[in-house]
């Protein structure tokens, strides 16, 4: 690697380090970096996967406070969660690269827009936890269904998993806002940690890029977890939703118009 390669992927994974401890959607900055530096589409998601999960996995600890309450629900989901991040990393090892190049414009359009209705997400996760308490019976084999699917994607991509989770989470009756975010923290890890570990065996992970993008990752999220009430988090998601535009439209010129 060259030493702008190796500047330009610390920048982009203490960014997304950064963003993932403030607002989430960190893989919108730091796959789209390693396609700039001529990463083929499948080497990069998988590089993108393992550099981010420790820094994800390391908001666990933030959350030890509210892993009692949630304890159930998290042998309820971790099953599903593990099972469907296995799926997504596989179906990932079965597509060509030219096949997720096409993939990637709408992935990460899907991804963005995700990111951007996370607000009408969380009202309809509310909406859904005050039904609860009114006494209609929670729709659990329903959220676990959709906790695999959520899974699956996650394995396969991974961006914008945790709003889904919030929502589902919501409409099953959690309503404590450190709960929900602790549970899916855990799963967030569980199927990235799992779909990471899938990569190393298929050997789909580019180790230089894996370890400089690590060190960026953590630096990233101490940062952001250390500095997280002082940024306008409202900033950042505009920020974050531009980025995701702009880069989702430059994948759709290059591999459908130009």
């Amino acid at each position: 690697m060259s030493v702008t390669e190796i500047l330009g992927l610390t920048v982009a994974a203490t960014a997304g380090g950064a963003i993932n401890a403030v607002a989430g959607g960190g893989t919108l900055v730091t796959f789209p970096a390693l396609l700039v530096f001529g990463t083929p589409p499948i080497i990069a998601n998988a590089t993108s996967t393992l550099a981010l999960v420790i820094g994800t996995s390391g908001g666990i600890y933030g959350y030890r406070r509210h892993l009692d309450p949630i304890r159930p629900w998290l042998w309820r989901f971790a099953p599903v969660s593990a099972v469907g991040g296995l799926i997504g990393a596989v179906l990932l090892t079965c597509t060509s690269n030219q096949t997720f190049s096409k993939l990637v414009p709408f992935l990460i359009l899907f991804a963005t827009v995700l990111f951007l209705a996370q607000g009408t997400f969380r009202r309809l996760a509310n909406f859904g936890a005050q039904a609860s308490r009114e006494g209609k019976h929670p729709a659990v084999g329903g959220a676990i269904l959709f906790q695999l699917a959520v899974a699956i994607y996650g394995g396969y991509f991974g961006a914008g998993i945790g709003i889904l989770m919030l929502a589902s989470l919501g409409f099953i009756g959690l309503s404590n806002i450190h709960e929900m975010n602790a549970l899916k923290t855990m799963l967030t890890s569980l199927i990235n940690l799992v779909a990471a570990v899938w990569f190393i065996l298929a050997g789909l992970v580019h180790w230089p890029k894996a370890g400089v993008m690590t060190a960026g990752a953590l630096l990233g999220y101490f940062l952001g977890s250390h500095y997280a009430q002082r940024i306008p988090q409202q900033r950042v998601r505009q920020i974050i939703t531009l980025i995701g535009f702009l880069i989702s439209a430059a994948t759709f010129y290059k591999e459908f118009v130009h």
